[in-house]
């Protein structure tokens, strides 16, 4: 049975609310729509909580989805969104990241791409990195870097300024160049120990 042909005949089991083919669908996607969520999570657990969340919200409006774009694009919607208005209910440090930061210009001389950090580490260990970013930082750089999304985009998702998430990816990605750096320059140590 091809893919769209089991997407078919799963989407009509869920339609139906057959338990059955929920669970066909959740365990289809399951490990890139996780992936989606640990990119906005600060740890395992809260990216299993957005992600169980994120896939009620899947069934309970499965009958939504009209079959324009792909199952898994319109699935990944939902889980971005959920993740993001997860970040809004936790979101803790409200005003701690305004316009009014001191904008950087991270693309200088001598500090490595976001291509070059890609190629030199394991998913694992960006992801790690980039758990470590304050939310703010975080949600932004994922947003932009890996999902796609431009800075009009995200300022209207956040409810913040296009300017702030100019400014919150640029300190994100300072931040993760000086980690990646650090990290690399230990990996490089020791093999060579």
């Amino acid at each position: 049975m091809n893919k769209k042909t089991q997407e078919a005949k799963i989407l009509k089991g869920c339609r139906a609310g057959k338990a059955r083919y929920q669970q066909m669908l959740y365990e289809l996607y399951y490990g890139k729509m996780f992936s989606v969520c640990l990119r906005y999570s600060r740890s395992r657990e809260e990216a299993k909580d957005v992600l169980h969340e994120g896939y009620m919200k899947v069934f309970s409006g499965i009958g939504n989805y009209k079959g324009d774009g792909s199952l898994e694009g319109w699935i990944r919607r939902i889980m971005v969104n959920t993740a993001i208005n997860h970040y809004h209910k936790n979101k803790k440090l409200k005003d701690t990241f305004s316009i009014e930061d001191e904008y950087d210009e991270v693309a200088e001389h001598g500090h490595l791409t976001e291509e070059d950090v890609i190629q030199q580490m394991a998913y694992d260990d960006l992801l790690n990195v980039i758990r470590t970013l304050p939310p703010a930082y975080q949600t932004v750089f994922s947003l932009y870097a890996i999902e796609g999304y431009n800075h009009r985009e995200i300022a209207e998702m956040l409810h913040i300024s296009e300017g702030t998430s100019k400014s919150n990816l640029a300190k994100a990605r300072k931040k993760l160049q000086k980690q990646v750096q650090e990290l690399l320059s230990q990996k490089a140590h020791f093999q060579n120990v």
